[in-house]
């Protein structure tokens, strides 16, 4: 890699502190364009502050943090993330509940994320806007939920319909922290299958998934970081990084790792 040209995200010795404790220490981490990552790590290992560093809502307590070529703490944070999509299972959306009090359906919902606004602004969308919300929700599996009120729909639709409500912008980067948390079996099957199509569809997009489970891995993730107490433990290409041994001595217990079909699968170890 040419590591004269900027890459998505770049940090460089990067702590954060808060309340007096290391949130994360030591950080050393870059992700190229096009690579798709997966962010493995047992809980309080510091995965979702990492991911925030890299969806530009925070700045590091030391360290260089720099996103899509701009170091934070010199550029305008609310322009920088207009080129970021990021899907967060532990917050709902900033217009959720008067999304829902006003009987919002999901293309509704998808549409906002154009303008990344609470409520939607109907005098800034145009047809081309209308079709590509239409076809975002079509990519995610979903277009048959476009008339369907957002306030029934179920956790798994819920999800699918808010990561085309990030891509509605047309984000450089697509980060989606446990975007699994909830859903059962088949919601879960059919986001992964939706966030592989949308490696194949396009190819440009960089993506970076946090999640505690090796079964929710997509197929087409290229690169894995382990993380343990605040700090990366390993880092790399996937198939060099997803071991028994680098996930054993991640997660503190001997486990036994299989992979079939480019799918990942974790079990522990009886002694």
């Amino acid at each position: 890699m040419d590591q004269s040209v900027p890459g998505v995200v770049e940090l460089s010795g990067v702590g954060v502190r808060a309340v007096g404790r290391a949130l994360l220490a030591g950080i050393d981490w870059r992700v190229e364009y096009g690579q798709h990552w997966v962010v493995l790590g047992p809980n309080g290992a510091g995965k979702t502050t990492l991911l925030s560093l890299a969806a530009a809502v925070r700045h590091p307590t030391e360290g260089t943090a720099t996103v899509l070529g701009q170091r934070l703490g010199r550029v305008d944070l609310r322009e920088l993330r207009r080129h970021i999509g990021l899907v967060a299972a532990s917050q709902r959306l900033v217009d959720e509940d008067l999304l829902e009090e006003e009987g919002a359906t999901a293309h509704t919902v998808v549409l906002t994320g154009h303008t990344g606004t609470s409520a939607p602004l109907w005098d800034r969308y145009g047809p081309a806007q209308h079709e590509r919300a239409h076809s975002l929700l079509a990519d995610m599996g979903c277009k048959d939920l476009a008339d369907r009120l957002f306030r029934v729909c179920s956790q798994g639709e819920r999800a699918r319909v808010r990561v085309a409500r990030a891509l509605m912008a047309d984000p450089v980067v697509l980060l989606l922290d446990e975007p699994f948390a909830g859903l059962d079996l088949p919601a879960r099957e059919d986001l992964i299958t939706a966030v592989e199509d949308l490696a194949a569809t396009r190819p440009a997009l960089t993506t970076v998934t946090v999640t505690h489970h090796l079964e929710e891995v997509p197929a087409t993730t290229t690169h894995a970081l382990l993380m343990r107490d605040t700090r990366i433990h390993a880092a790399g290409p996937v198939a060099e990084i997803l071991t028994g041994e680098n996930l054993s001595e991640c997660f503190g217990r001997p486990l036994r790792i299989d992979n079939l079909d480019g799918r990942w699968y974790a079990r522990a170890v009886r002694r």
